[in-house]
């Protein structure tokens, strides 16, 4: 950790992180057409926001910031990783890590990883499928697509909603927060696929007032004091194919992927650092 990271960081742990969270949550809501527009056009200014891709380009007609930052692209905006044995990015950002779940663990940044049990709700059952396999943690930025799809087909087995703090996720905090993604609150989400399970967790962030997905609608909030859990019925099955949306953040945050041993394999420039957009080949199934 150097001392500019941690001067960054420091303040995080004293804010009443909840509290601003839901205060966020109210301003990005509003419709108040003079706040509405002017949150927009300064986020578009200064992140460089790409308007040309969104399906409806111009700002004025969004009702909230909310509505502007969950915006829809044009369908031919992003292509999809079509061949079968192809794993599709499921958001536009930036890799912040992808490799190998090791003894347990998930590397974070130097010197600080975190357990899949704790990223998991502290189910052995839930995380014992994924030891010893991969994983991937992508970084959504404010100026970045919000909206999350599927890498592959898969039927949904069960979701789970974990409290936690509402630390930022950005690179500063990553290298600073010991465990970071595993104490942050999150929506853990576990799909059956072609190849054994795959889990998607959405990792919640301070200013992030909310967190969705297709079937369920707003999970969070409200902030919750203990592990939630939805089991869903095998005879009337939720199934989402590759590509298609299954949820989304409103405001910014980090999605990440983990599957089984020997499942996927990443491709060679997936890796820190990578840009990488919505739908594009980041790995392939293994037979």
């Amino acid at each position: 950790m150097n001392i500019k990271d941690a001067l960054t960081t420091l303040p995080q742990y004293i804010l009443p992180q909840h509290t601003l969270s839901k205060l966020m949550s109210y301003l990005t809501h509003s419709e108040n057409k003079t706040l509405k527009d002017l949150f927009i056009t300064q986020i578009i200014k200064h992140y460089g926001v790409n308007m040309t891709e969104a399906l409806e380009p111009d700002p004025s007609t969004y009702k909230s910031f909310n509505h502007f930052f969950t915006r829809e692209l044009k369908p031919e905006a992003r292509s999809l990783a079509k061949e079968n044995n192809a794993v599709a990015c499921p958001a536009d950002g930036a890799v912040s890590q992808a490799g190998t779940i090791t003894e347990g663990k998930i590397f974070q940044a130097k010197g600080m990883s975190f357990n899949v049990l704790d990223l998991l709700g502290g189910s052995a059952e839930r995380a014992t499928p994924f030891l010893d396999g991969n994983f991937t943690t992508i970084y959504l930025s404010p100026k970045d697509y919000h909206r999350l799809h599927m890498p592959l087909t898969g039927t949904l087995r069960e979701m789970v909603h974990i409290p936690g703090k509402l630390f930022s996720v950005n690179t500063a905090t990553t290298r600073s927060v010991p465990g970071l993604f595993a104490r942050n609150e999150r929506v853990a989400a576990i799909f059956d696929t072609e190849v054994g399970p795959m889990a998607l967790v959405l990792v919640g962030a301070i200013f992030v007032s909310s967190i969705e997905t297709v079937w369920q609608g707003v999970v969070t909030p409200p902030t919750i004091s203990s592990v939630q859990r939805w089991q869903y019925n095998q005879k009337k099955p939720i199934t989402l194919q590759k590509g298609e949306e299954m949820g989304r953040f409103n405001m910014g945050s980090t999605i990440i992927v983990l599957f089984g041993k020997n499942k996927v394999q990443w491709e060679n420039e997936f890796k820190a650092d990578a840009l990488v957009n919505l739908g594009s080949k980041i790995g392939t199934t293994k037979p």
